[in-house]
Order: C-alpha cells, then sequence, then structure tokens
C-alpha cells in the first residue's frame, strides 16, 4: 500500500476503506509518511469530502493513536459534553453539577484555552486550592463518590490530531468538516464516554459563521456518534453575541455561581437546561427532554445544583467560600467603563471583537506559553435589542493598569457595539438539535 495511491483515490472521489484509512494515520502518526503527502490527502479531502464510514474510520484510527481512558469502573452511563467554542462561554462549570446532582455521572477532561479567554481548566484554576490533576484512581473514586470531576485533558490523547491540526492550520485545509469532526469526535471517543452532547455554535463568535455549515458539521458529529457506537446529540445555539455577561476566568466563573443559583443570565440559563436536559436523557435519569429540563429547573432553584458544585470545589481541593464571597477570587486593581456614544438600540455585538479585547487585557492567550490573569475581563452592560442612552454604559473592562493599552481595548469595545435607531428584531439562542433521526428546527 502506498500513500501517493490513497492520495490519487481520494482525489478522484473514491471512498476509503477503514484498513487503507489505518495505513495512513498510524504511518503519519509513526513518521513515515511525510506532511507533504498528508497535507495533500487533507486538501483531497476538503474537495471530495468523506462518507460517513470513512470519517468514523478516521475518527477511531485518530482516537487509537494514544491513550484511551477505561470509565467501566465508573457505574451508570458516563455523559461528555463538548462545545465548538465561544465567547464567554462557561457551561461546563454549570452544567457538571447541575447533570451531577441528578445522578448522571460526569467524568470530563477538558483543556487550556489558546485564544479569548481561558479553557475550562484555566477558569477552574482560578479558585484558590483548586487541583486539575487526579491520578486514575482518585478520578474515578471522585466520580463514583459525588457523579462529577473535570481534570486536564491527558498529553497522550488522541496524539495524531495534534499532528494533523498543526498541518491543517498551514495548509488551509482547517474548514474541512469531516476533519473538523474527527478531530472533535477522536478526543471524546478516547476520553471513554458512553453518550456525548454537543454544542455547536454558529454566528460571528463561532468558528461555523452560518447555521447552514453548523448543521452540517453537526450531522457529520452525530454520524459519527452513531457508527461507533456512543449515543449523540448536537445544538446548535447562536453565537452573534457572547453567551451571558461575563468575558474572563474569574468573571465567569462568579457568573456561573449565580446561574447555579438560578439567578443567572436568561440566555445562559436556557442554553445549559437544553444541553443538561438532552445529558440526562442520555444517562437515562429522564424518559423525554421536557421531563429533564423540569427536573433540573427544579435543581437550579431548590439548592441542590449548586450544594453539588461546592462538594465538586472542595473534592479537588477548591476553596469554596467565593460562592459567598466574591472578594475571594482574583480581582482586578481597576474598571473602565465603556459608555455609549449615542442613544438607540443594541443591533449587534461583535462577539469575535470582544473576545479578542478580553485576550489583550490578559484573560487569554496568544501562545501557548502566555500566563493568564485570572482577574481581567469584561463585563457586558448591554446586550443585543435593548435600549442605550448616549452616555450610557455598555460594557466594563476589568483590569490591571489604566494605561494607554486600556484606552484603546475600550476603544475597541465601543465598536464592536452597533447601535442603531430602530428596535432590532429579536434573534434566538437556539436555533436547532440534529439526532440521528435528522434535523429539528425551533423556528419550524
Amino acid at each position: 500500500m502506498r500513500a501517493v495511491d490513497l492520495i490519487q483515490k481520494k482525489r478522484d472521489g473514491g471512498e476509503l476503506n477503514a484498513e487503507e484509512i489505518s495505513f495512513l494515520i498510524n504511518g503519519y502518526n509513526q513518521g513515515e509518511i511525510p506532511d507533504y503527502q498528508m497535507s495533500s490527502m487533507a486538501m483531497a479531502i476538503l474537495f471530495q469530502g468523506m462518507t460517513a464510514s470513512e470519517t468514523a474510520a478516521l475518527t477511531l484510527e485518530i482516537a487509537r493513536s494514544g491513550d484511551q481512558v477505561d470509565l467501566s469502573p465508573i457505574s451508570g452511563i458516563k455523559v461528555d459534553k463538548h462545545s465548538t467554542g465561544g465567547v464567554g462561554d462557561k457551561t461546563t462549570l454549570i452544567l457538571g453539577p447541575l447533570v451531577a446532582s441528578v445522578g448522571v455521572p460526569v467524568a470530563k477532561m477538558s483543556g487550556r484555552g489558546l485564544g479569548h479567554t481561558g479553557g475550562t481548566i484555566d477558569k477552574l484554576e482560578s479558585i484558590a486550592g483548586f487541583h486539575t490533576e487526579l491520578t486514575r484512581e482518585q478520578f474515578m473514586n471522585q466520580v463514583n463518590d459525588i457523579s462529577l470531576a473535570v481534570i486536564g485533558q491527558s498529553g497522550d490523547l488522541a496524539p495524531a490530531d495534534k499532528k494533523l491540526y498543526a498541518l491543517r492550520d498551514v495548509t488551509a485545509t482547517v474548514e474541512s468538516i469531516p476533519l473538523i469532526a474527527s478531530s472533535v469526535m477522536s478526543k471524546k471517543i478516547a476520553a471513554g464516554a458512553d453518550a456525548i452532547v454537543l454544542d455547536v455554535k454558529t454566528g460571528s463568535g463561532a468558528f461555523m459563521k452560518t447555521v447552514e455549515r453548523s448543521e452540517q458539521l453537526a450531522s457529520a458529529m452525530v454520524a459519527i456518534g452513531s457508527e461507533v457506537g456512543r449515543q449523540t446529540a448536537a445544538v446548535i445555539s447562536d453565537m452573534d453575541q457572547p453567551l451571558g455577561y461575563a468575558i474572563g476566568n474569574a468573571l465567569e466563573v462568579l457568573e456561573s455561581v449565580d446561574t447555579l443559583r438560578g439567578q443567572g443570565p436568561e440566555d445562559l440559563t436556557e442554553l445549559c437546561l437544553v444541553l443538561g436536559a438532552h445529558m440526562v436523557v442520555l444517562g437515562g435519569k429522564a424518559a423525554s427532554f421536557d421531563e429533564a429540563k423540569e427536573l433540573l429547573r427544579k435543581q437550579l432553584h431548590n439548592g441542590e445544583a449548586l450544594a453539588k458544585f461546592r462538594t465538586f470545589i472542595v473534592a479537588q481541593g477548591g476553596d469554596d467560600s467565593f460562592v459567598d464571597d466574591a472578594s475571594k477570587l482574583p480581582t482586578a486593581p481597576h474598571t473602565l467603563e465603556v459608555t455609549a456614544t449615542e442613544s438607540g438600540y443594541v443591533h449587534a455585538i461583535e462577539a469575535e471583537e470582544l473576545g479578542l479585547s478580553a485576550m489583550v487585557l490578559g484573560a487569554g492567550r496568544a501562545t501557548k506559553e502566555a500566563v493568564i490573569d485570572y482577574a481581567v475581563g469584561i463585563t457586558l452592560r448591554k446586550k443585543v435589542g435593548e435600549a442605550v442612552k448616549a452616555g450610557e454604559t455598555l460594557a466594563t473592562l476589568h483590569i490591571r493598569e489604566q494605561n494607554e493599552s486600556a484606552a484603546g481595548v475600550a476603544e475597541r469595545v465601543r465598536r464592536a457595539f452597533q447601535i442603531q435607531q430602530d428596535r432590532p428584531v429579536a434573534r434566538p439562542l437556539l436555533l436547532s438539535v440534529v439526532t440521528v433521526d435528522g434535523i429539528t428546527r425551533y423556528s419550524e
């Protein structure tokens, strides 16, 4: 078998079998197939696409390229959740304890952020004493004891994906849906979950800018899950503005606590209830989506979800006193108000611009080596559809120093808000749900 023959086969629209895909991934991972041949294959896949069987075979081979976690010592149906990312996305901090509070085991491996804000691990590490490194035995025991543990992702999980992604990043093949889907799902499968719920973002602040492309990606990932025996569902949600009001690590932790109290932003709360309901159904703790959603809503208001969050924080060495005293979390020494220059209604908020602004303040990493400042970030004071008067605050910056750089960020944030005279048409947060049975759109 030769790589060049397989490249030609895919270039000409042929379907690769599992043996051929195994040859390619193993050969590339072991350094036997060079970058230039694998980049040619990636480009052929970008143009020709892959069948569901091809994509599933590719995903499994990538998952098998490194460690595969065996979660069988944990009782129950283990349900994982993955988001394709977005500005202000702190759903894991809420969904973990919320779903665990009704007995669905959540054994989660999360990553650090590279971009506008930290990842779930960075956000959790803004809590004093919290540690994200557990032994395998500690991890399993904790999930069995309290139904929840979140640890840093192993460096040996799906190593072929890291090589492939680095190659795609410099060969203009990142946009290939089969390659994106296999990248995401290989890590979820290697992490050992029985069922997977996906939050696929769409809009200006998301990787996928259109609903059509987001549904294509969601359908591909759900098909992979089905092919490899994992129950999978995906929710398409809007990212044309940040989720919630907080952007930044400690700020997002505090907003998560408010949400677990039942006092969180409407959009963040609704998304967590929808994603959580799908997790609860797949976890076998409710017979229907509506039953699961109502069950979770009660957990937000009866204190059980917040109690589970406290238990989780303490179990991993964290000081939970910040739940009652926000000053126990890292706090920026200065704030800077970003005000509107005209009156009207907020028509749009460029989420990506706000995310990049938060990164400039220090809330995210421009490079892997960058150090995150847990305290800094942005708090929105206005969302899309709200009226605003000239001079009124649009957002508050939480900053280290009052300097030219902060002033520049403030101007960038101001420009991210589009204000017009007429009231905009309300845009839905939840757009569609994708399962093995097809796509259900909320507007239909």
